[in-house]
């Protein structure tokens, strides 16, 4: 009998260890998530953007982004289930499910099992979601932390499943296929509101019709009921507002006093990548360190319950700065850009030639497999030093 006793007795203690352990681990969670990821953004993204900061500053060097002011910094592998070098898709199901991916596909891992993504897991616990991209809501990266399915194409598929993940807050450029690909479906901003949400364009309407809604959708004004079109690495349409102003509308949606999640893609850093055009690169890059200087802001208002993670989810273009001598001509490839108007005037070849003559080189017009930066700061931020698959992201958020 007193052998019973102290089994029972043991397996009481082993219970309520495991219960304080897990109690611990829940209290180690930060109470506010940031996971900023710059699509196609690779370490040299990083440099090369502030090398301009630091030509800018009449320097050749030292000039910082606010992500690069973190403490904490790491590198995280980013090869797909089926190839060395990953899609965004795949790259984006690792880093939100925690799982690999086969290219092309969403939400769903290399056994065509759908997975559950951070946001979800999250949102169980009881914290308010908030999905934000520079590119529209329905791409790849955005899509990965809502939404399954095959195909990452399948744009109308992907954003009709908004509905159903009752994340309180989605900002972006739009929809892509927004009545499907034949165009021939009912408008999607429709669907989304048949069931529930209020779908605004623009900040003005942002500001008289989601005031005190539960769920929104935001889209830039520019694509108002219509397709969101490919990014053409241009100057910003007049009536569109910054992604930092995005994170903002995010945070005031979101409020303070529950929980929350905000994951923010500056997708369009990738898209300028791939048409290897330096200056939309960079202002790119610039634009997405604005956002998360907007979440910087809210850490040192809140520096003992926030998490600010950044990272990419690939690397795009093969970016080198210096090709065949040591300095970079920073005046010439910014002047070129700001007397076309902040447009890309040039040609392939042109650019080409361009980059070369000022020293920037480029391998590649489209994703490369090198590891990737993790930037962190706040509670929890020491997980994410070091080397990491980005499988292991949505654990660390996690406190796993």
């Amino acid at each position: 009998m007193k052998k019973v006793f102290a089994i029972i007795s043991a397996v009481a203690i082993s219970l309520i260890a495991l219960s304080s352990c897990c109690n611990q681990q829940k209290e180690t969670k930060a109470k506010y998530v940031f996971l900023f990821i710059g699509d196609g953004m690779g370490a040299t993204h990083v440099a090369a953007a502030e090398s301009y900061l630091s030509y800018k500053a009449g320097k050749l060097g030292g000039e910082q982004l606010t992500m690069t002011t973190f403490p904490y910094y790491g590198t995280a592998t980013s090869h797909s289930a089926n190839y060395n070098v990953t899609c965004s898709s795949a790259a984006g199901t690792a880093i939100a499910c925690g799982e690999k991916a086969n290219n092309g596909t969403v939400g769903i891992n290399k056994d065509s099992l759908n997975i559950t993504s951070v946001a979800y897991c999250l949102q169980e616990d009881g914290y308010n979601i908030g999905i934000i991209s520079s590119v529209p809501v329905n791409h790849a990266t955005p899509a990965s932390f809502y939404a399954h399915e095959t195909s990452r194409s399948n744009y109308y598929s992907i954003a009709s499943q908004i509905p159903a993940t009752n994340f309180e807050f989605f900002a972006s450029a739009g929809f892509l296929d927004y009545k499907d690909k034949k165009g021939d479906k009912e408008p999607i901003d429709q669907v989304i509101e048949s069931q529930g949400y209020t779908v605004c364009y623009g900040l003005e309407e942002f500001k008289n019709e989601a005031a005190g809604k539960e769920k929104v959708v935001f889209c830039q004004e520019s694509n108002r009921q219509e397709d969101a079109e490919n990014y053409v690495s241009d100057a910003k349409t007049v009536e569109d507002i910054t992604l930092a102003q995005m994170v903002e509308l995010g945070i005031e949606s979101l409020g303070d006093k529950e929980p929350f999640f905000i994951m923010c893609e500056g997708g369009t850093i990738d898209w300028a990548a791939h048409d290897n055009r330096t200056m939309s690169m960079i202002t790119d890059v610039i634009d997405f360190d604005a956002a998360i200087k907007v979440a910087y802001d809210f850490y040192l208002e809140h520096p003992e319950e926030t998490l600010i993670i950044v990272t990419a989810d690939h690397e795009t273009g093969g970016i080198t700065l210096g090709c065949g001598h040591s300095g970079i001509n920073w005046e010439k490839i910014e002047n070129q850009w700001i007397e076309s108007g902040k447009k890309n005037t040039l040609d392939e070849e042109e650019n080409r030639a361009l980059n070369t003559e000022c020293n920037i080189g480029w391998t590649s017009y489209s994703h490369t497999g090198g590891a990737v930066p993790v930037f962190a700061i706040g509670k929890g931020a020491e997980k994410f030093n070091g080397r990491m698959d980005n499988t292991d992201i949505k654990g660390k958020i996690l406190g796993e």
